[in-house]
């Protein structure tokens, strides 16, 4: 597995590489970095692919425009296209986890031409919503939804920032499978109601060790990448969710027109969001090529990391079904 540095799309994008062969493309979500996809880089190369899993826009050794309007799924799905360019790669298959969901779905519907195939995990393709999603999510008078607490420039950056290593190991333990079930109240939810006093990270358990999923030398890898970078990319990602809907108000309509499959976790954050499974059961309406749906059981929010040997699995044998 190699790193490499390149310019794409008027930035510059880091990214971890392996493998010849037909190409995959890895997106992760927040808050990783490419290191999230070292199981599937591996697998990925082993089975016959170019693996590329690039430190998305705002993450790790990538660029990190300081103006938040630079983070909108356009932008997103044009790094993509502009790494390929760069390596001279025709098409790939794209694949991604969390917001990296997002932006393969984007991907697809923007380029079909580059983008063969899609392998979407945890966030589902969604038809647009009738108003701004930041006029949508719940609020009340002592607390609100975590994306909402993540708009204001600077303040979840003070509390993720004031203990790098303490925060991933709270978010990485309380949204993984071994936190409990979704549909349990005693099970910590760091993606979902944020205290307007105390913040996102003071209600969370401090987890005796880490999760079994994630070794000490993994874990550092990812403290360091965000002690280095800080949290301001990944959190303009959502400061851009109002931005992104007006946006892709172009794209109302339009079908996903390329093979896909899409995974996620039993115990996945995003399932305790009222409506999601319904949302998930209608996805062939938006997305008629799609393969299939796999639920992965006790498997969390970070299914690449807690689950790697299936979602290597399901990645290879759908890609050489193409």
């Amino acid at each position: 597995m190699q790193e490499r540095l390149v310019d794409a799309n008027g930035i510059r994008l880091n990214f971890l590489e392996a493998g010849e062969g037909p190409a995959v493309l890895l997106c992760h979500g927040f808050p990783e970095t490419a290191y999230a996809w070292r199981h599937q880089v591996a697998a990925l190369a082993a089975a016959g692919f170019r693996a590329i899993a690039p430190d998305m826009r705002g993450y790790g050794k990538s660029s990190r425009p300081d103006e938040v309007d630079q983070y909108t799924l356009f932008h997103l799905a044009g790094d993509m296209v502009g790494l390929l360019d760069t390596l001279g790669v025709e098409n790939a298959i794209i694949v991604g986890n969390d917001w990296g969901a997002s932006v393969a779905w984007q991907a697809v519907l923007l380029r079909p031409d580059r983008f063969t195939g899609v392998v979407a995990i945890g966030v589902p393709m969604m038809s647009q919503p009738p108003a701004p999603p930041t006029q949508i999510f719940p609020k009340t008078a002592d607390a609100l939804f975590y994306a909402l607490y993540f708009q204001e420039p600077g303040v979840a950056e003070a509390e993720f920032e004031r203990d790098v290593a303490l925060t991933l190991r709270k978010l990485m333990f309380a949204a993984s499978g071994e936190a409990g079930p979704r549909d349990d109240d005693r099970t910590p939810n760091p993606f979902g109601m944020v205290s307007k006093r105390d913040g996102l990270l003071a209600s969370l358990p401090v987890p005796a060790k880490l999760p079994d999923w994630i070794g000490d030398a993994e874990f550092e890898n990812f403290v360091h990448a965000f002690r280095q970078s800080g949290f301001s990319g990944g959190l303009n990602y959502y400061r851009n969710l109002d931005r992104n809907w007006a946006l892709q108000s172009c794209l109302k309509g339009k079908l996903v027109d390329v093979p896909a499959v899409y995974l996620m976790g039993e115990r996945d954050t995003g399932l305790a969001i009222p409506g999601m499974r319904a949302i998930i059961a209608e996805m062939p309406r938006l997305v008629p090529k799609l393969v299939d749906t796999i639920f992965l059981p006790d498997c969390g929010h970070w299914v690449p990391q807690e689950r790697p040997d299936d979602v290597s699995t399901a990645i290879i044998r759908f890609a050489q079904g193409l």
